[in-house]
C-alpha cells in the first residue's frame, strides 16, 4: 500500500535534497525530480520555504537555485530527532 506524505515531510524531504547540494543550492529541476511534486505544488512549498527563511532563493540567468539557511538546517535537524523519539515510542508519522 502507498504511503502518502504529509506536508511536513514534504518540507522536510525538500530540506534534506536541499542540504544534500550544499552551498551550491540546487536548481527547481533537480528539486522536481527529487521531491515527486508537481511544478505547482513545489512552487507552493517553495514558497513557504522562502518566506520562512528555511530556504535562500538565488535567481541568477532567469533560473532559480534555492540553499537551505541555518535555521533550515535546524529545522531538519529537529524534525528528525522528533521523528526518531515517536519511533522510539512505536509511533508513526
Amino acid at each position: 500500500m502507498k504511503q502518502y506524505r504529509n506536508s511536513t515531510q514534504i518540507i522536510c524531504d525538500l530540506l534534506a535534497a536541499t542540504k544534500e547540494c550544499g552551498h551550491e543550492g540546487i536548481k527547481t529541476t533537480a528539486l522536481l525530480s527529487r521531491s515527486n511534486l508537481s511544478h505547482s505544488r513545489l512552487q507552493t512549498f517553495l514558497s513557504t520555504l522562502t518566506s520562512s527563511g528555511l530556504v535562500n532563493q538565488i535567481k541568477s540567468d532567469g533560473k532559480n537555485t534555492f540553499v537551505i539557511t541555518p535555521r533550515g538546517l535546524l529545522f531538519l535537524e529537529e524534525y528528525n530527532k522528533f521523528t526518531r523519539l515517536a519511533e522510539a515510542f512505536g509511533m508513526e508519522l
